[in-house]
């Protein structure tokens, strides 16, 4: 990790987090699932990180109408460019399967984006419910989230 802001203690789920930050979460509903994300999404736009948000296309308003309910100027700050919400179509499902190798390519593209921009970290939220359905290459994903256990360690950023 560098010195700096990027070593500003992160908080999730009311505990803090070390210097591994990829965390995989399971939540009963979505009410529950907000309980524990917001507070973790406000942190990093107070802190002047940017937020990546990988949703599912069909709740990308209800994900926008929670982060403004809970007090995020959503449109200022998607015009400054510290928030970036993208669909799963946009993200893990680009030409209409899920191809690990690309998906890692765009991790790494946005974690480093995000410092080349002059945040001091990204906040990565994915929701991936996706993987639940029959989708072409979804059989990938172990083997993705093992690749993605490699890169991640290069970053401070915690990526959820």
């Amino acid at each position: 990790m560098t010195t700096g802001e990027s070593e500003r203690p992160i908080t999730f789920a009311g505990a803090r987090l070390g210097r591994h930050r990829h965390v995989c979460a399971f939540f009963n509903t979505r009410d529950e699932e907000y309980r524990v994300f917001l507070p973790f999404i406000k942190e990093g736009l107070s802190h002047g990180e940017k937020a990546f948000h990988i949703v599912d296309p069909k709740l990308r308003r209800d994900h926008v109408e929670r982060l403004a309910a809970a007090g995020v100027d959503v449109a200022a700050v998607e015009k400054s460019g510290q928030l970036e919400l993208r669909t799963w179509q946009e993200a893990y499902l680009r030409g209409g399967h899920f191809d690990q190798a690309a998906m890692l390519a765009l991790i790494e593209e946005v974690l480093t984006e995000g410092k080349r921009r002059g945040f001091p970290l990204t906040r990565l939220v994915a929701h991936m419910e996706w993987a639940l359905e029959d989708r072409p290459g979804v059989d990938d994903l172990v083997e993705y989230e093992t690749r993605l256990n490699y890169i991640l360690p290069k970053y401070p950023d915690p990526v959820l």
